[in-house]
């Protein structure tokens, strides 16, 4: 349960912050679900992106230079990697790198509930996904 009210602390911060003197942004269920169900943006602002994820096996690592991701696990599992050296690095687009493994990272086992905050510039990897998982991510964008 804390990890939950932490999520929507951030979660509320960062939209307080990013739609203070404009209208807030509605997603209705159905687009959500969508989202979910095949991955797809929810909401773009300039300060922050927000998806619905889904993944049926893992994936590349990540570095993204500008990019906080906090990410929230609704079902499934899986093994999910931060931290240490990307190896196989490639520059994708400006910004963003993809890479083929990660040496010395710290592993954790994501299940229903949990939240991970992934610092810009921090290799983070969907290394394992036994089943399906589906997550949101919240893209905190630095300028």
């Amino acid at each position: 349960m804390k990890r939950i009210i932490v999520l929507f602390v951030v979660l509320a911060a960062t939209a307080v912050l990013s739609v203070a003197a404009s209208n807030a942004t509605f997603v209705d269920h159905e687009k959500v679900a969508a989202a979910l169900a095949k991955g797809g943006a929810l909401v773009t602002a300039p300060d922050l992106l927000v998806s619905g994820s889904h993944r049926d096996k893992a994936g590349q690592v990540e570095v993204h230079d500008k990019e906080t991701d906090v990410i929230y696990v609704i079902d499934g599992t899986a093994t999910f990697v931060t931290g240490g050296k990307m190896t196989g690095g490639k520059d994708t687009t400006p910004g963003q790198h993809l890479g083929t493994g990660i040496e010395g990272g710290e592993t954790h086992h994501l299940v229903k509930g949990d939240v991970v905050v992934v610092p810009a510039g921090t290799p983070h990897w969907f290394k394992e996904v036994p089943g399906t998982i589906s997550y949101y991510v919240v893209k905190v964008l630095k300028q």
